[in-house]
């Protein structure tokens, strides 16, 4: 989607800290985040929800979610993650880019 902040990362069009990537998949910092280490974790294809999300593209997004939330649990030596996604705007889904937060 043109005007979509997340493709436009995934493009490059806009600048990120990007700490993952492969053919479908990107991770990159919050621009705002929560807490340290917010990493949000997208998939490379446009798709609105996780109801949107192929099962193929799906399984590899939250493979890529588990081996960053590890990542980032151990970088920080943290005693706990918390791993969330909205899903719609009545949900509190602010991107209308599937997206998982760490």
């Amino acid at each position: 989607m043109e005007n979509c902040v997340f493709c436009r990362i995934v493009s490059n069009e806009l600048p990120s800290v990007k700490v993952y990537e492969d053919d479908d998949v990107v991770a990159f910092l919050d621009i705002a985040p929560v807490n340290k280490g917010h990493v949000l974790v997208i998939p490379k294809e446009h798709f609105e929800t996780i109801l949107d999300i192929p099962d193929d593209v799906l399984k590899k997004l939250i493979v890529v979610v588990k081996k960053l939330s590890e990542a980032v649990k151990d970088a920080l030596k943290s005693d706990g993650i918390s791993i969330a996604m909205s899903n719609y705007k009545a949900a509190g889904q602010v991107i209308p880019h599937a997206h998982f937060h760490i």
